[in-house]
């Protein structure tokens, strides 16, 4: 069974983020600044505006406070940068503290 968690809040953010370039067929973790986030919030999704070629988001996360990591993926035999774009940035806020969120199993 997978246990309920309740979650206090989800918001959509925008920012522009100007991310540097990602060498040739590799990632990499760059950090931007998101006032109001700490490391108890969830990043659910972070929509990048327009297709980039062979530029992708590999992951994201809260790395501290008002801090968001995001990793780029670069797929392209060359280095990619994308430019600078308003992004929407969708965070979850766990009513209780991520530290103590129940563990689970999928039945």
């Amino acid at each position: 069974m997978i246990p309920q968690t309740n979650i206090q809040s989800i918001r959509v953010c925008r920012l522009t983020i100007d991310p540097a370039s990602v060498n040739a067929q590799t990632s990499a973790e760059q950090t931007f600044t998101l006032k109001g986030v700490t490391t108890n919030d969830i990043v659910l999704n972070v929509i990048k505006p327009t297709a980039t070629a062979g530029l992708g988001i590999a992951n994201a996360r809260i790395s501290g406070k008002d801090t968001l990591a995001i990793t780029f993926q670069n797929s392209a035999t060359t280095a990619v940068n994308a430019g600078a774009e308003e992004y929407k940035i969708v965070i979850a806020r766990p009513s209780q503290d991520a530290g103590v969120l129940p563990n689970g199993t999928v039945e």
